[in-house]
């Protein structure tokens, strides 16, 4: 891997574009997705430039503190400035080698925003990280990729960029809305998909009141980003072509597993096992450990305590953790527990909110849940649910008293609507807190 250039630049705007950028430089894509987003992406990425990705609802607050990190020579936030960036790329870019990583930014749940910074690549690892997704996921040039989620996010951009990179076509119908995805599918006949379990929850309801598309031309259709209700996962599977759907776990750092539906029915709840070149191991103290080929590799930038934190040396090389808890099958299958800033500890019990979501999710009725901890006065942290669904809290507390011990059982219980979540699909806790 190679180091970031860690010499000053000064920031440009588009209207004074650089006729050279080096390798190791960093140029912020703060835009709307689309299909020459992503070519720019692949482009700057074939010349050893790191784009870095930015949500363009950011307010000026959140944005200037992510720029200082980022120190970049180039801010790209208008139409036109992407498409003049565009004129100092490859007009094509099937076929490119990537020699690195987008420079994407964590999504922020549990703190402020770092950039997680991967360097440069060279040649040999830049094919290795090339060939792992393709031979993952079977990019190909025959490809119609559908996207759904924001192409700012990295696994939204990883599925698109492995496409145009093969030389498929992406169609990106804009902001998420199941009436323009449902006539994409039908006119497009997209092969390939990514989505959060919220987006098949609502295509899913849309489908009940028009009638499911033809789904036929599907031959992959992946999830991640947040835990995948069972009634979901199994509707998923019914719906679409036998084989083509697939979960896998992982973070903005970087990929742990890959879970085809069929693994899962024969063990739910699995996220999978670890995917190619990577080992994982649960240490005594619950937290999950990856270690990662030299292509995976990263650092926070500008945070050293913290990257430090991340990473310590094993017998099968230096292994990260992003603060999951999880547990690990005889054959080597994972079941996540949740987070480490997720856990409610009430009375000196460690309860992990994913468990209590995950019980409570078998009640009928109950169509999403969220569970946080608030302070108690007696207790340090009381257990608090947020439901939504058509359920009364009589019912969630006797059904909490069966499935559940005392420590577990929510003490409070809030109704609505709709889960506050990110655009990748994980619940603000901190929101349903306040």
């Amino acid at each position: 891997m190679t180091a970031p250039d860690p010499r000053p630049r000064p920031t440009r705007r588009p209207t004074d574009l650089p006729t050279q950028l080096r390798a190791g430089d960093r140029v912020v894509l703060s835009l709307p997705g689309s299909a020459r987003y992503v070519e720019v992406v692949a482009g700057l990425l074939a010349r050893g430039v790191l784009p870095v990705p930015l949500d363009p609802a950011l307010t000026p607050a959140e944005r200037a503190g992510i720029l200082a990190d980022v120190d970049p020579v180039l801010v790209v936030d208008e139409p036109g400035g992407l498409e003049a960036l565009a004129t100092l790329l490859p007009e094509s870019v099937a076929g490119l080698l990537p020699l690195g990583r987008p420079m994407h930014v964590t999504s922020g749940t549990t703190g402020r925003p770092k950039p997680v910074d991967s360097g440069g690549l060279d040649p040999g690892p830049a094919r290795a990280l090339l060939a792992e997704e393709r031979d993952l996921w079977g990019f190909r040039a025959d490809d119609v990729h559908l996207v759904v989620s924001p192409l700012h996010h990295s696994a939204p951009l990883r599925f698109a960029m492995g496409t145009v990179l093969a030389g498929g076509t992406l169609v990106v119908p804009g902001p998420f809305d199941v009436r323009a995805l449902t006539r994409a599918i039908e006119e497009h006949r997209a092969t390939t998909m990514f989505c959060v379990p919220t987006h098949l929850q609502r295509l899913f309801a849309h489908w009940d009141e028009v009638g499911v598309p033809d789904l036929s031309s599907f031959r992959l259709v992946a999830h991640a980003g947040a835990p995948c209700p069972p009634a979901v996962k199994r509707r998923l599977i019914d719906l679409f072509p036998d084989g083509s759907t697939w979960e896998f776990y992982g973070s903005t750092e970087g990929q742990f597993t890959a879970c085809r539906s069929e693994e899962w029915l024969k063990r739910p709840g699995t996220v999978g096992r670890a995917r190619p070149g990577r080992t994982l191991r649960v240490d005594p103290d619950g937290l999950l450990w990856c270690t990662v080929p030299e292509h995976a590799r990263f650092a926070y930038r500008r945070a050293p305590e913290k990257t430090a934190a991340a990473w310590r040396e094993t017998s099968d090389g230096p292994a990260f953790t992003v603060g999951d808890h999880g547990r690990l099958d005889d054959e080597g299958y994972l079941y996540l527990d949740g987070r480490r800033e997720d856990l409610v500890i009430s009375g000196g019990v460690n309860v992990y909110p994913l468990e209590v979501e995950n019980a409570l999710r078998e009640l009928p009725g109950v169509v999403d849940v969220a569970v946080y901890a608030e302070a108690d006065p007696d207790w340090g942290q009381r257990v608090c649910a947020a439901v939504v669904g058509d359920v009364a809290e009589p019912e969630l507390a006797a059904f909490a008293r069966q499935r559940l011990s005392p420590a577990k059982r929510p003490k409070r219980w809030t109704f609505l609507e709709a889960l506050p979540r990110n655009a990748t699909g994980k619940v603000r806790r901190d929101l349903l807190r306040s």
